[in-house]
């Protein structure tokens, strides 16, 4: 395994994270550090970047440096973005990070920053057609990318820094937005290829202010799960968000909970260039990404084959990162996986599930066991939390909610209702039927796998009448598996109706 630390000096925002990579080509981040350093402020008066923000700077890698050393760091990647791309100083500043830090920073083209952000998108979310707004603190990635092509991109040398100071000296916050807009939406428009887009598009929202956008909308609709990432959002709610803010001075902003008071006086900008890149592309939701630049980063260290082509199956990919971290079984996670889909499909006739549901299953199955590292007795219930809890690329959170109550009540538990009306906003009553009735085939597929030798290898299911005979194709003795299996017999006849009988 290889400890990397991954800083991003974006002209708003210094990052760093923590990363370990391990030899199967899978990342997990152990600690991330960040810093407000506004290295591209006042920079459009001449170009230069100031000694006040490369001190500041300067201070800011230095910590990271000194975490990257305590923390056990093999290498680092340190990137710049468009405040030090643009810089008449830039080479002094390069030298200066060097000696003083000991890094080494690469400056980003455009293209490079475009497709790094693609890649981070592409390689962690489940959209087919997509069009990515990245806003930084000096400029704005605009990528359009069809089945997992890019098909054209942008970068615009304007982002929350650069236009809150370019509109600084207007009459009042509201009047400053507006313009803002304005002045954006011209910007837009010498992008002709913005016009071919396929009307099924979906937009995908990159960065630290979509990011604040997702805490603000949360506490405002009592959203109940922390995860940004595959968050959905109305353009109307959206709306009402910025109309308030535009609103308010610097100071009333920074009492608005879920935005970062670092963020509170170049918010506005931000929400102004989302304003008009919908009003112009005529987009009634979005979705915001938490994987951007850097996890493109992480995702080209860890598996260099996607520099050349995206991951064919982000889900897949993203469960077996999640079993490995946990310390699942690889080899039961297969078995159990593999006979709960049998049962699904063969079982069809009974629970009538739409598709979609086999993939709820999937990542319940998958995930099943990942609270026995938190302590075995009640390991359901811990799974469940920890998957409602993780970051599962190619899921959307209603998924995410359904499988981990599928897990939570696999193991004999009933769906604790406490729990579950705090979903209510995205789960229904049909899901309830739904989860009880998939915790059950769940339950059989694990007991199935009881001894975790993989014996009993395959299933065939017939219903006769008021039964379902449950014949096991078998590599050995499965005595145990069977009796196991057997003890949901009582679950399986209140959730189905019907009378089991395992051979």
């Amino acid at each position: 395994m290889e400890k990397i630390g991954i800083i991003d000096l974006g002209s708003n925002t210094a990052r760093l994270v923590i990363v370990d990579m391990f030899a199967d080509g899978h990342f997990m981040v152990v600690d991330e550090l960040k810093e407000s350093v506004r290295l591209g402020q006042d920079m459009d008066r001449d170009g230069f970047l100031k000694p006040q923000r490369i001190a500041e700077t300067i201070k800011t890698l230095k910590m990271f440096k000194r975490l990257c050393d305590t923390s056990g760091v093999d290498r680092i990647i340190a990137v710049g973005t468009a405040a030090v791309r643009r810089a008449k100083n830039q080479r002094s500043f390069l030298d200066e990070v060097q000696v003083s830090c000991n890094i080494t920073l690469r400056v980003l083209s455009e293209e490079e920053e475009a497709f790094l952000v693609y890649r981070g998108v592409i390689n962690s979310m489940d959209i087919p057609k997509g069009l990515i707004l990245e806003i930084g603190g000096g400029s704005t990635k605009i990528i359009y990318y069809n089945r997992r092509n890019v098909l054209g991109y942008a970068t615009l040398p304007f982002g929350a820094v650069t236009l809150t100071d370019l509109f600084a000296n207007d009459a009042s916050p509201e009047q400053a937005a507006l313009h803002i807009e304005e002045f954006f939406t011209e910007q837009l428009k010498k992008l002709p290829w913005l016009a071919d887009v396929d009307p099924e598009t979906q937009m995908i929202g990159v960065g630290g202010s979509f990011r604040n956008l997702f805490k603000i909308s949360k506490l405002v609709k009592k959203y109940p799960m922390d995860t940004v990432h595959n968050y959905k959002l109305a353009t109307e709610d959206f709306t009402g968000i910025y109309d308030m803010l535009k609103m308010l001075d610097v100071d009333k902003r920074k009492k608005i909970k879920g935005l970062s008071p670092a963020r509170a006086d170049i918010m506005p900008a931000a929400m102004a260039i989302v304003k008009s890149f919908v009003e112009y592309m005529k987009i009634e939701s979005f979705t915001i990404s938490s994987s951007g630049l850097r996890e493109g980063l992480m995702v080209n260290t860890a598996l260099p084959i996607t520099l050349e082509k995206p991951i064919s199956d982000v889900l897949n990919y993203s469960l077996d990162r999640l079993v490995r971290y946990h310390g699942c079984d690889p080899k039961h996670v297969e078995n159990v996986l593999l006979l709960s889909v049998q049962l699904f499909k063969q079982l069809r006739v009974l629970h009538k599930f739409p598709r979609p549901y086999l993939k709820v299953l999937k990542i319940a199955a998958s995930l099943h066991d990942c609270g026995m590292k938190t302590q075995y007795y009640g390991h359901a219930r811990h799974s469940c939390y920890t998957i409602l809890n993780s970051t599962i690329y190619g899921a959307t959170h209603r998924e995410i909610v359904l499988a981990a109550f599928v897990a939570g009540c696999h193991n004999h538990e009933d769906v604790p209702m406490v729990d579950w009306l705090k979903y209510k906003g995205i789960v229904t009553d049909e899901d309830l039927d739904a989860v009880k009735k998939l915790g059950v085939l769940l339950r059989i597929a694990e007991s199935l796998d009881r001894s975790h030798s993989g014996v009993v290898t395959g299933l065939n299911c017939d219903v006769l009448g008021d039964s379902v005979i449950m014949k096991t194709i078998l590599s050995g003795d499965a005595t145990l598996e069977i009796a196991d299996a057997e003890k949901a017999s009582v679950e399986f006849k209140r959730a189905f109706k019907k009378n089991l009988e395992i051979l």
